[in-house]
């Protein structure tokens, strides 16, 4: 295969979050009009590739990861005309374009699960979903222990046609979101079908919702006192989550994808906290890549981060596989609001929940410069990397959303007790110095669907666009760098010494990232070193300061020119 058609090694992908990224119509959701309006921006940026959040037709309770038709788009996002307006206009301008895919359950107003509803017990309809008689006196108690990611059982107790409460339903997420039974090969024929609807109008790719999870295991055991995620990394066996048996779904896939001449790819989201275990999901015959959620949960520490990506880099070495690279996403607090906390001793532990974050002191303007250094650690790394929506602009975490504001079913599902994901969803800010900022059509009077606050007038793209050492502007440059020089992008890192609380590596030819995480005096770069671009001011003699990351040219390069 050549380097061109193994792209995802290296590229670039910028996660559209789409109801929150640009509104065309006016209604103040963000829409394929808007995006379509947008890809001149995202070109500008220089990505290589946008990923789409579910555009799919479905009742919204979770955002669209509730799917009622895979084959049709959502109104509130437009029409499959103009979806595939946008696939051509994008591969137009050398953008690709991945999908998410939700396999693991689908929307409880898909037909196929009203189907089931219908059919009752023990018919092949409800052998598409995980359906199972309740224990107890009479079936009233949930066939198992398991919980729901979103709280409160994962277990639903149906209505059956004659009236009388009837058998039980698996969702581990929203009761709206019924799990399907990957068992049956009539799931697994139809995924199959829907992958190539949307190859053959020119998808690239797909990401994988909740690929750790689509099996279960036999007979369905309780969870008991299995730890989730496990203490220490260390596997478990759990009876939901990152099963052996998932692995035979992904070759069957992968053997789809290499169909093609120009082979489609598959991306993992699988929350497994094992190098070894993730590097599973991409092995030759599996899938193309995962996110590396364990470099995202990283403290902003120099050992832990300098641990994540050695364990990384070694386990996907071992199956001739590139790291996939992440700081944040549409379920996890944004980067900058999370770096802006200090790690509390009394509560180890990553900052993955907005509610974990509310409970320590933040310092903004530090979690904006650790942000901005985090970003070229990343971006120097081997392998590939995705960028979420907004993390360009140095967008932090809204951690005041008014409690009618919010609309994530963890919130209702908790009790009211955890906010949910919504203040990493807020729509982005493009122009202007008042809501909506850009965001809907200037000729509109529409509400953005998640209130925006007024500080995010300093932040619009246009606010940053032409202004000298703005974050935007050091993505712009970073990735055009990365673009060009030939050590970026897929190969190896070498580490260097470096003080207590610095990282630093060089990758050939002629390149070097140093990051002063914490260490007390500034960190010297290589000797005869040319700084390329700095996350903030160097010293004077050319140190790297606390919170701060630089790109040098190392004096091998120097020597060629």
């Amino acid at each position: 295969m050549t380097e061109a058609l193994r792209w995802w090694r290296s590229a670039i992908v910028y996660q559209i979050y789409i109801r929150s990224f640009a509104d065309g119509n006016g209604d103040g959701i963000g829409d394929i009009a808007g995006l379509r309006n947008r890809l001149p921006y995202l070109r500008r940026l220089g990505v290589d590739a946008l990923w789409i959040n579910p555009w799919y037709r479905s009742p919204m309770r979770d955002g669209g990861y509730d799917v009622a038709d895979f084959r049709a788009i959502d109104p509130s996002f437009g029409t499959l005309s103009e979806a595939e307006a946008l696939i051509r206009e994008s591969h137009e301008l050398g953008l690709r374009v991945l999908l998410d895919l939700v396999p693991n359950h689908l929307s409880d107003q898909h037909a196929r699960f009203l189907q089931a509803l219908s059919a009752g017990p023990g018919s092949p309809a409800r052998a598409w979903f995980i359906f199972r008689d309740g224990r107890g006196q009479a079936g009233a108690e949930p066939p198992n222990d398991w919980r729901s990611n979103f709280g409160g059982p994962a277990w639903t107790r149906v209505t059956e046609r004659d009236g009388r409460p009837g058998q039980w339903y698996l969702h581990l997420f929203a009761p709206e979101q019924p799990d399907l039974d990957w068992t049956n090969p009539r799931v697994r024929n139809e995924f199959s079908e829907t992958m190539r609807f949307w190859f053959e109008l020119g998808v690239d790719g797909f990401r994988i919702d909740v690929a750790h999870g689509l099996a279960k295991a036999e007979g369905l055991p309780d969870v008991g006192g299995i730890v989730w995620p496990p203490v220490a990394g260390a596997w478990v066996e759990h009876p939901h989550w990152d099963r052996d048996e998932v692995h035979e779904i992904y070759r069957e896939w992968r053997a789809l994808a290499d169909e093609y001449e120009d082979p489609r790819v598959f991306v993992a989201e699988a929350w497994v906290h094992d190098s070894e275990r993730l590097a599973r999901y991409v092995r030759a015959d599996e899938l193309h890549a995962a996110f590396n959620f364990d470099f995202l949960l990283a403290p902003w520490e120099a050992e832990a981060m300098r641990r994540s990506i050695e364990a990384t880099l070694r386990s996907h070495a071992a199956v001739d596989a590139v790291p996939t690279w992440v700081l944040s996403n549409h379920d996890t607090v944004r980067e900058v609001s999370r770096y802006a906390r200090e790690p509390d001793p009394a509560h180890p532990g990553p900052l993955l929940k907005l509610d974990d974050v509310l409970a320590l002191p933040a310092d903004p303007a530090l979690g904006l410069r650790r942000a901005r250094a985090a970003a070229l650690l990343m971006l120097a790394l081997p392998g590939g990397a995705y960028i979420y929506q907004g993390e360009e602009l140095g967008l932090p975490e809204v951690e005041d959303l008014p409690d009618e504001a919010l609309q994530d079913p963890g919130w209702e599902l908790s009790g009211h007790s955890e906010r949910g994901r919504d203040g990493c969803r807020v729509p982005i800010p493009w122009s202007g110095t008042a809501a909506p900022f850009g965001f809907s059509p200037r000729d509109t009077n529409a509400e953005p669907w998640l209130p925006q606050p007024a500080a995010w007038r300093e932040l619009t793209v246009a606010a940053q666009d032409a202004e000298e050492g703005s974050t935007l502007e050091l993505y712009r440059r970073a990735l055009a760098i990365r673009r060009e020089h030939p050590a970026l992008g897929d190969g190896e890192l070498t580490w260097l010494p470096a003080p207590a609380g610095a990282l630093a590596f060089t990758r050939e030819p002629g390149f070097a990232c140093i990051v002063n995480m914490s260490a007390d005096d500034p960190v010297p770069i290589p000797r005869g070193a040319v700084p390329l671009i700095a996350s903030d001011p160097l010293t004077h003699d050319h140190r790297v300061p606390p919170d701060t990351a630089v790109w040098v040219t190392t004096a091998r390069e120097e020597s060629r020119k």
